[in-house]
């Protein structure tokens, strides 16, 4: 196979894999995730930060960090324009936001589950029983179903 026949046979197989309807699904996805993520950050920075701040004594997380010279400043952006910065805060609000979106996407899983039927274990049929007996084709009482003769009339059987 030639250079140019490989090539060709790539390119078709990529087409075939990026045109799929799952992976423009998952694209598509990707951008409402981007998105919802956005949403979420302004949610808690804007909502749940400041609602936090009421119980946590009005502390701004954005303003939380430690100073890597040991000196004290007034803002974040002070402290990293004269130094190296641990800004834990920011990693505090970042955290709100990961289980935030954590609970939202569980939430809206769990919806769409319910909604398709998802995750509901369906109720098999069990497979009826083979028959352990039969009946006596003489005097039709109830016998095992492998016996030969009758216990009930005597009867010689043919199965």
């Amino acid at each position: 196979m030639s250079k140019r026949e490989k090539a060709t046979k790539f390119i078709n197989e990529f087409k075939a894999f990026a045109l799929k309807g799952n992976m423009v699904d998952m694209a598509i996805g990707m951008i409402i995730g981007t998105a919802f993520s956005g949403l979420v950050s302004g949610l808690v920075k804007n909502v749940f930060t400041p609602a936090l701040s009421i119980f946590t004594g009005k502390i701004d997380f954005q303003n939380l960090f430690y100073a890597m010279d040991g000196n004290t400043y007034a803002t974040l952006e002070e402290a990293q324009a004269a130094t190296a910065v641990i800004a834990y805060g920011a990693f505090i609000q970042s955290l709100i936001e990961f289980f935030i979106l954590a609970l939202v996407v569980f939430c809206m899983v769990k919806l769409l589950a319910k909604m398709a039927g998802f995750g509901k274990k369906k109720e098999e049929e069990p497979a009826p029983a083979a028959p352990t007996t039969k009946e006596c084709p003489f005097c039709k009482s109830e016998i095992a179903i492998g016996a030969t003769r009758c216990p009930h009339c005597t009867s010689e059987l043919k199965d």
